[in-house]
């Protein structure tokens, strides 16, 4: 990957190999989105777009005797591709700890690139649950066509518990099956963190059992908000084109400046597989 430039700098290839071992520490500790999506890639640093189809309505399966009757069929009409955006921050590591890591043997400190790389990890899910209007990319929380539910207090009795139930149904009635997950911001995880009467479970423990433990939080959804998806790979997927890594932009004012970066794009297929719960 030459794009990196990483011969250029003045760390050796087992510097590097901390380096990475950093990043991807970092992020798999942060990442959420990426713990209920299907991953599309890595497809190369080169792939700039990606093709999002968009499908007519799907109607029943037919039932006869000799297969002879007409059915709709399952096709494309409409294909547009989309720009997949790169996320990125840039750090610096001193000359001064490079040399000091030359002359005593020492390692090198890495902190700033462990903070790029949590900085990242974060603008993804951001991306991901919220997506960009400059960009012109619908995160889970604004895609339209999304079925909305108003929620209930959430710290109130079985009311996490209902709305959840309530979403599954209404996912299931449309036909989808599979793996539900859902995401929550802080504040609402924290409401589930209470005895439920008459059970001796937390609310919390309620909710995850019906989603089979897929059940998360992220301070990137805000506070009071909550969206739950099918997220089978024919519905959504992460398009990845080059996985979260590290590179070299050469040195500045003598210290040595890197950027973290990847290139993430959430795509959606079927909007109706998500319910907002706000």
């Amino acid at each position: 990957m030459e794009f990196l430039l990483r011969d250029d700098a003045p760390f050796s290839s087992e510097q590097w190999g901390i380096i990475d071992e950093s990043v991807v520490k970092t992020a798999r500790q942060i990442l959420i989105g990426r713990r209920f999506l299907h991953i599309y890639g890595p497809l190369g640093a080169g792939v700039q777009s990606i093709a999002v189809d968009e499908h007519e309505e799907i109607t029943d399966g037919d039932v006869d005797f000799f297969g002879e009757e007409d059915t709709t069929p399952i096709k494309t009409k409409g294909r547009r591709f989309v720009e997949i955006p790169m996320v990125y921050k840039d750090l610096s590591i001193s000359w001064r700890d490079v040399e000091n890591s030359k002359q005593y043997g020492l390692p090198i400190d890495i902190s700033n690139v462990a903070g790029a790389a949590a900085l990242c990890a974060r603008k993804e899910d951001d991306l991901i649950f919220n997506g960009s209007k400059a960009l012109g990319c619908e995160g889970l929380l604004t895609a339209s066509g999304a079925e909305r539910l108003e929620k209930k207090n959430w710290q109130e009795g079985e009311n996490p518990f209902l709305d959840v139930a309530k979403g599954i149904e209404i996912l299931v009635n449309k036909g989808f099956v599979g793996s539900f997950s859902l995401a929550v911001s802080p504040d609402l995880y924290m409401q589930m963190q209470r005895i439920q009467g008459n059970t001796g479970l937390l609310e919390l423990d309620r909710v995850s059992k019906l989603l089979n433990g897929n059940l998360h939080q992220s301070p990137v959804l805000g506070k009071n908000k909550a969206v739950l998806v099918c997220a089978e790979a024919q519905n959504m997927d992460l398009v990845v084109g080059q996985d979260m890594i590290t590179g070299y932009m050469g040195p500045e004012k003598l210290n040595h400046t890197l950027r973290v970066l990847e290139t993430v794009l959430l795509r959606i297929k079927r909007k109706e597989a998500i319910v907002v719960f706000e």
